[in-house]
């Protein structure tokens, strides 16, 4: 039996800085004051890390959305 490493980002608002962080597998990465520029920034992330799920949250910490992010494009793709 294999298990699988399933990442994850969350896009949630921090109200004492007045930004959006995103935190990857539970790490701060990076923040942004623009909703729509932090999730934007945790698709790449996720990409990056070989893809996952996106939870954006709203101001009052409820999810407001999922969504599944693939892995990005590997230039030294496997030969099979």
């Amino acid at each position: 039996m294999s298990t699988v490493a399933t990442n994850s980002a969350h896009v949630v608002h921090d109200a004492n800085q007045g930004r959006w962080n995103v935190l990857l597998n539970g790490s701060f990465k990076t923040s942004d004051p623009v909703k729509s520029e932090a999730v934007k920034k945790a698709r790449t992330a996720l990409r990056v890390a070989g893809g996952g799920e996106l939870l954006i949250h709203n101001l009052d910490g409820t999810i407001a959305g999922k969504d599944t992010v693939p892995p990005g494009n590997d230039p030294y793709p496997p030969k099979g």
